[in-house]
């Protein structure tokens, strides 16, 4: 019997955690069930209860799933690296692969059209996290440039078109980028500003098609700076940790 392609996926880089079950690619897929939440403790005290919750939903087991899908950030360091121990926990115990994507690539995959997205998360400190791609119908998000760690106000040095905005810094810089950017830029429905676990799932699912697993050892969060520690300790710049790009086709 061959075992049916659901992913089970994992996003809590950001204050809205998301969990899903998913078959398929973004392009011709299904969502089985998805839970998200914004609550004011850790994440990790009800992460592994609304997993069971959602496969019990999907009455999916963990037999007939084929991968495991988390959201590599950039986000909230500590959030980061719940999802990660938790996915990496599961992958040991069920053998199954792991796949990963920027939590920036699930914020753009989640808008349809043929668009120019900007997708920026709050870094605090007056710093956002931004990254820029071309959307086409059907089609995984392709990621024109790095991902980047900026000042709000430095946004324009990225935009060069049109851009529809998606991200909670939205919502924090709107009226910074409305007068500094014009017609260049437009924001997103407030509902669409967090990674979902759905469609992190639908873009693991174009991942394991195009059979580009996460290696166990090698599967770390997408800081991009340096941590509070880490700069305190050694002043240490805030670096890039290279991703699998979720489409390579100009």
């Amino acid at each position: 019997m061959t075992t049916p392609p659901f992913i089970l996926a994992i996003d809590t880089s950001t204050l809205t955690a998301s969990v899903a079950i998913t078959n398929g690619t973004l392009a011709d897929g299904v969502v089985r069930a998805v839970f998200s939440w914004r609550g004011a403790v850790s994440h990790s005290s009800r992460l592994l209860t609304v997993v069971e919750m959602v496969m019990a939903e999907a009455q999916i087991g963990f037999g007939q799933l084929a991968g495991l899908a988390v959201g590599l950030g950039p986000g909230s360091f500590t959030g980061l690296r719940i999802a990660m121990a938790t996915v990496k926990g599961l992958a040991v115990a069920t053998g199954l692969p792991l796949y990963g994507a920027s939590s920036l690539d699930v914020l753009a995959a989640a808008i349809a059209g043929d668009w120019q997205v900007c997708a920026v998360l709050d870094a605090r400190k007056q710093e956002i996290y931004a990254g820029r791609y071309r959307l086409v119908f059907g089609r995984p998000p392709q990621r024109l440039g790095d991902i980047v760690a900026i000042k709000p106000e430095t946004i324009g040095a990225l935009v060069d078109a049109p851009c529809l905005f998606v991200g909670d810094a939205v919502p924090v810089y709107d009226a910074l980028w409305r007068q500094q950017l014009g017609n260049l830029y437009q924001a997103a429905p407030a509902y669409c500003h967090f990674p979902s676990a759905a469609a992190l799932g639908l873009v693991a699912g174009q991942l394991r098609q195009q059979g580009a697993p996460l290696p166990l050892a090698a599967a770390t969060p997408l800081y991009i700076r340096a941590s509070d520690a880490e700069q305190n300790l050694e002043r240490a710049a805030g670096s890039m940790r290279p991703i699998r790009p979720l489409d390579k086709t100009p």
